[in-house]
């Protein structure tokens, strides 16, 4: 979710495949400004060429229409969350537990306050962008679900926390940060999303207390 400065133009301009790349991180920038703003039912090619100061051809060279934008938008921002989790786990990963997932909330949290708009198409305008996105949005859920359960899984077998009782609780502890996040990109509470950290953690510890 990068954003990048316009490319210049004529003999030093960059090589084809660079351009491409971010005409892309463009496009991706101006989609998440005109979604969040506009919301996926009223959001137009046209609207979102316009956001990145582009042609609507040039939209079209990279997505067949907006819900294929909105897709692929999806598919980069879940990566950047996934990743950044990933490596908050790594750097921890000498630490106890608490430590760990202290981290990797605060890496997802950060991640969304970060990019508010890029958020927003994540988790809340996603939703309405019709079958093959709630597909998409679901497959995501499960991806995240099976990092926490791994996570856990080599938690428990070094006995520094019980296992959890199944794979539903690593989801249902996705499925609650996913609400809860969005509820705030809604409604603006609290304030600042990162807020949600303490009780995103006393759900977590919550379930595994309960496993014991």
């Amino acid at each position: 979710m990068q954003r990048d400065a316009t490319a210049p133009r004529g003999r030093h301009a960059p090589p084809l495949e660079v351009r491409q790349d971010r005409q892309r991180r463009r496009l991706f920038a101006a989609a998440a400004a005109v979604f969040a703003r506009s919301g996926y039912a009223d959001a137009t090619a046209e609207a979102i060429a316009r956001e990145a100061g582009m042609s609507k051809a040039t939209f079209y060279e990279h997505f067949a229409n907006k819900e294929d934008c909105i897709l692929a938008l999806f598919d980069a921002a879940i990566d950047v969350v996934i990743e950044a989790m990933r490596h908050a786990g790594e750097e921890h990963a000498a630490e106890d537990p608490q430590a760990r997932i202290h981290a990797a909330v605060a890496a997802f949290l950060n991640v969304l306050a970060g990019f508010p708009d890029e958020a927003q198409t994540l988790l809340v305008e996603i939703i309405g962008a019709g079958p093959r996105a709630m597909e998409r949005r679901d497959r995501a859920l499960a991806t995240l679900a099976d990092y926490i359960d791994q996570i856990n899984r080599i938690d428990a077998e070094r006995g520094d926390v019980p296992r959890l009782a199944s794979w539903e609780d690593s989801f249902a502890i996705v499925g609650a940060v996913v609400e809860l996040a969005s509820r705030q990109l809604r409604t603006g509470e609290p304030t600042d999303i990162r807020a949600l950290e303490p009780l995103v953690e006393r759900l977590v510890f919550g379930l595994l207390h309960a496993a014991q």
